[in-house]
């Protein structure tokens, strides 16, 4: 990569790293100025990177994505070819490191603080759709898959009120949610709805 090229990607990088910090402690409404300084960069130099701080805020929520969606797939098992791996990591990601300082947590309350930013709304439904193709096409009732990843959502927003504090029982989460994942067919008889 030349090097003008490294240092526009150094500094978006510097620049999304310390807006999600800065979101995390003051809220979407923060200054530009907080997170040009926290990148070291000038206002201008944020200003030439990212046009406004909806573009900016849309950007950060976009590179969250992003970071999660790799995480989900690194944590899928290479040797695991059953339906539902990819649900299985996304069991992982999501909760492997809850209550250990794990950056979950953080990447939740992100998450909430940006969703009323425009843009940010349509983007986050967009890519929960495409969770949703994703989770499908895994294989698993769909019904199942869904239970079983917001269950994980779930402990992940339950961690920042003290919840799966306890790794010994994130751990057994994790597994029930696991062994839920290799489970076959309906959760639950349609006769029966």
């Amino acid at each position: 990569m030349p090097p003008r090229e490294r240092d526009t990607a150094r500094t978006r990088r510097a620049v999304l790293d310390a807006a999600a910090r800065a979101v995390v402690v003051h809220g979407a409404g923060v200054s530009l100025d907080l997170i040009a300084r926290t990148a070291g960069v000038s206002k201008g130099g944020l200003l030439h990177h990212f046009r406004s701080r909806e573009q900016l805020l849309l950007e950060l929520a976009r590179d969250l994505a992003e970071q999660f969606t790799a995480a989900v797939h690194a944590a899928v098992d290479p040797r695991d070819h059953a339906r539902g791996r990819l649900v299985r990591g996304y069991v992982r990601a999501t909760l492997d490191g809850l209550g250990d300082g794990s950056t979950v947590p953080e990447h939740v309350i992100l998450a909430a603080s940006l969703a009323g930013v425009p843009g940010v709304a349509d983007f986050l439904q967009e890519d929960d759709r495409s969770w949703t193709k994703a989770l499908e096409a895994d294989g698993l009732d769909p019904d199942r898959a869904r239970l079983i990843t917001l269950a994980a959502d779930g402990a992940a927003v339950a961690s920042l009120y003290g919840g799966g504090r306890d790794p010994q029982d994130t751990r057994r989460l994790r597994d029930l949610l696991i062994r839920l994942s290799r489970g076959e067919g309906r959760l639950v008889d349609p006769a029966e709805q």
